[in-house]
């Protein structure tokens, strides 16, 4: 049996090359720079390499797992030994999620060619690959974990190995029979297709057999009318079922002669409902699709807070990567703590801390870089300015000559604003957010410097240590006019009151708040808060006593409207994977328009929901019917997870909810549940839900197998999978929830 990946690989010269395996130096730091084997495994899908004093150990990854080859000194890593070794024999592999670059370095120019072009075929010809293709490269994977003595073929005891790698508790008996109805050759073996026809047995969906049946008067397929009547009952769409079950059909059934008759087997409606029109996210909610003409304090905008770091903010590295991997999730507005640098040359780090520094010229040119390769929008540069006069000028020039006319350097049309502009008239444009000497009316007016309190996080959070310390020194700090003559749209300003801004505030000033002062503005004048930022921005941060990078739950600030709330991207964790839910639509731009009510005059108190007009609650009701294929934690022989379900609702206070399944006994492959949870949501425009499973644990706490968040107004109501994330957020291949979710409005109490 031959994997996708494998059969691709025999055919490429490239690929051939690297099954024999080549000497890289694998590079962590200019000093530690060691050679290991590498080489490319028969299944056309992993790379191996060891020390060679290593002795049997070894690691490998999945080319899957790899996301880019960049070539060349393309890594902070790799440009410090830039005199070293030559870009020529330079690349480095970028993975998903948040683990490390791996940076390799080749013996010839040639070598690190074959190297660079084989991966990236690798990783192109895993994206290309269609549902029956990733399907296949799944059952070949499985087939060689449990073919222990690599001869081809499977025997009885190898397929309980299997079963239990697999997460499955079978009993001796039923396995047995399994693997007899397979071995069609009665050989005692599964070869090949038959244990194909074994893996087909074991995953066949009871689950959606049943509900195949429900609309299917013969039994074995669904007519054009029956599959419309499905779509119509059960999937809530209305008057354009009949169309749509036609689309299906053409786009799923993959048998010739049921499309003949305009039908749809059972494996058609399976596929349907495993793609990602058969998914609980929308489809049509990961385009972009709002209204992108509005003021910029009319959306929320994803952020980051202390984007230079890739770990805690004690002791952790400083890194030009972390604002790479920022800027690909999507974040808009990025944090820069500066500081002055040796040489006249300024840094980015924590200051008063034990984090590594980098410089900001280098900071600045992976924004000019980066910026926009995912979102064409706006990007808001968060500057901590701690620097001297001397080197704030350095830092006006860099910006100047590195992001050129990316930089948003006067108001459009030469105009003072009296609204904010939108996303849409700052496409492709990095704004500048610091203090700025005067205002848009006034500033040619004005001396060339201005004696003003430290940067802003260190004026509202008293409890930060590197507040602490600039106390100590200086409390008052210059600002240059060439750096400020850089603020536009994002003056920096100290918040006195609501009352206040309303009187006095331009719509261009905007205040930082700690996490701490602005829970407390939202729990006693939140309608304020909502009403201050229909008009200006709102900057909110961790406090500085999250030395270990941890993060707050943002879902309060944004109850209020507040448009920048900044976490701490490099911490994985239910904060971040709120973050991703919210900014996963509206094609990842990292804006998302804010619901009307927050956005006009009108009043809205998320504390008091009910009190808005127009106001409906909704009942959400969601029957969690089955999992598929769950990670297996522990990879002790015998361990086998016991799954159970958590529906998390996160929103106003009101909306604040979790519900749980039981737990499942022993199976982590194909667990049935058919239990329902209920919930009453009231502002469904603001509310998030959460999916979770977790493995029970009786002695200890639960362990955490794999969530997706969604944001309620982008479910698509009916038979549905959820396909999870990993703790990192990357796609867990085939790991799958399947549910069924009704959306009523609430007329009488659930």
């Amino acid at each position: 049996m031959d994997s996708p990946q494998s059969l691709f690989a025999q055919g490429d010269e490239d690929l051939q090359v690297m099954k024999a395996g080549a000497m890289l130096r694998k590079v962590k730091s200019r000093s530690w720079k060691k050679q290991r084997h590498f080489h490319l495994q028969d299944d056309g899908q992993t790379i191996w390499y060891k020390s060679r004093w290593a002795g049997t150990g070894h690691s490998t990854f999945s080319v899957a797992d790899v996301e880019v080859v960049r070539e060349g000194h393309q890594s902070e890593i790799l440009l410090s030994i830039a005199d070293e070794f030559p870009a020529d024999l330079c690349f480095t592999l970028v993975f998903r999620g948040r683990r490390s670059n791996l940076d390799l370095v080749a013996e010839s120019p040639s070598e690190a060619q074959v190297w660079i072009r084989g991966i990236r075929k690798l990783i192109q010809n895993t994206e290309s690959m269609n549902d029956k293709e990733r399907l296949d490269q799944w059952i070949w994977d499985w087939f060689q974990k449990a073919d222990k003595n690599k001869d081809g073929r499977m025997n009885f005891k190898e397929v309980r190995t299997l079963l239990k790698m697999m997460n499955v508790d079978m009993n001796e008996e039923y396995a047995l029979r399994l693997f007899t109805m397979a071995d069609k050759s009665e050989s005692g073996y599964l070869e090949n297709e038959e244990f194909v026809q074994f893996y087909k047995m074991l995953t066949e969906r009871e689950d959606v057999w049943r509900v195949f049946q429900d609309y299917s008067r013969d039994g074995q397929t669904l007519t054009l009318a029956e599959l419309e009547d499905f779509l119509k009952q059960e999937q809530q769409e209305g008057e354009r079922s009949q169309e749509h079950a036609q689309e299906l059909i053409d786009r799923y059934e993959p048998s010739e002669n049921a499309k003949k008759h305009g039908a749809m087997s059972i494996d058609g409606f399976q596929t349907y409902l495993v793609s990602p029109e058969g998914a609980v996210l929308d489809p049509k909610c990961l385009t972009l699709h709002q209204d992108m003409s509005q003021p910029l304090s009319h959306y929320f905008i994803c952020s980051s807070h202390n984007t230079y770091l890739m770990e805690d903010q004690l002791r952790g590295q400083s890194s030009q990567e972390a604002y790479i991997q920022a800027l690909k999730r999507g974040c808009r507005c990025v944090e820069v703590d500066c500081w002055d640098g040796p040489n006249g040359e300024p840094v980015v780090y924590h200051g008063h801390t034990f984090t590594s520094k980098i410089l900001f010229r280098d900071v600045i040119t992976t924004l000019g870089e980066y910026a926009f390769k995912v979102s064409e929008f706006p990007v808001i540069l968060s500057l901590e300015n701690h620097c001297s006069m001397e080197q704030q000028r350095v830092m006006a020039q860099l910006l100047d000559t590195i992001l050129g006319d990316t930089l948003l350097r006067a108001p459009l049309d030469r105009l003072v604003p009296q609204e904010l502009p939108s996303p849409q008239d700052l496409k492709g444009k990095v704004l500048l957010k610091a203090k700025k000497i005067g205002g848009l009316e006034e500033s040619e007016t004005l001396t060339d410097e201005v004696t003003d309190e430290v940067s802003d996080e260190d004026e509202t959070d008293p409890k930060s240590p590197s507040a602490e310390a600039l106390c100590l020194n200086d409390k008052k700090s210059k600002f240059s006019r060439e750096l400020s003559d850089l603020v536009v749209y994002c003056k920096s300003v100290h918040f006195h009151s609501f009352e206040y801004s309303r009187l006095h505030s331009k719509c261009y000033e905007m205040s930082s708040f700690s996490e701490s002062k602005a829970r407390k503005l939202a729990k006693d004048t939140g309608a304020e808060f909502v009403r201050h930022n229909s008009r200006q921005l709102s900057r909110v941060y961790p406090s500085g006593m999250r030395t270990d990078s941890s993060n707050y739950n943002p879902q309060e600030l944004w109850n209020v409207g507040c448009q920048i709330v900044a976490l701490n991207f490099q911490t994985a964790g239910l904060e971040m994977d709120l973050n991703d839910g919210l900014f996963s639509q509206n094609g990842c731009c990292g804006y998302v328009l804010k619901p009307d009510f927050m956005r006009n005059s009108d009043f809205f108190d998320p504390e008091r929901p009910q009190d808005r007009d127009g106001y409906t609650s909704l009942h959400l009701s969601i029957q969690v019917i089955s999992g598929q294929q769950l990670p297996k934690l522990n990879q002790k022989e015998g361990s086998i997870v016991d799954p159970l379900v958590r529906v998390e609702i996160y929103g106003v206070f009101q909306d604040q909810a979790k519900q749980e399944t039981s737990y499942i006994d022993n199976n982590g492959f194909n667990p049935l549940w058919n239990e329902t949870l209920n919930f009453i949501v009231h502002v469904p425009e603001l509310a998030l839900v959460r999916f979770v499973v977790e493995d029970y644990d009786k002695a200890s706490r639960n362990d955490f197998l794999g969530q997706f968040t969604v944001p309620f107004t982008c479910i698509q109501p009916g038979y549905r999978h959820i396909h999870l994330l990993s703790k990192d957020g990357t796609v867990i291949p085939l790991f799958s929830l399947f549910v069924n979710i009704k959306i009523s409005e609430l007329t009488t109490e659930v």
